[in-house]
């Protein structure tokens, strides 16, 4: 399966991917201060787990900084 994260392209040895199991997989241990959209829409957290990754989806990961 290949996904467009954050604008770059990744292939992936598997069929099914949950947004959970990507968002692990990428950012380990950092599951808070995250907002997640697939193909411009955004995911809510209580939905992840349920959200199941198509071949070619964009995906745009977004973390909360600190800072000015």
């Amino acid at each position: 399966m290949e996904l467009v994260i954050n604008h770059h392209k990744k292939s992936y040895d598997v069929l099914h991917l949950s947004l959970e199991a990507l968002l692990y997989a990428e950012i380990p241990g950092k599951q808070k201060g995250i907002a997640v959209a697939i193909n411009h829409e955004v995911v809510p957290r209580n939905q992840w787990s349920s959200t199941f990754l198509q071949h070619n989806d964009h995906i745009l990961i977004i973390t909360a900084t600190q800072g000015g």
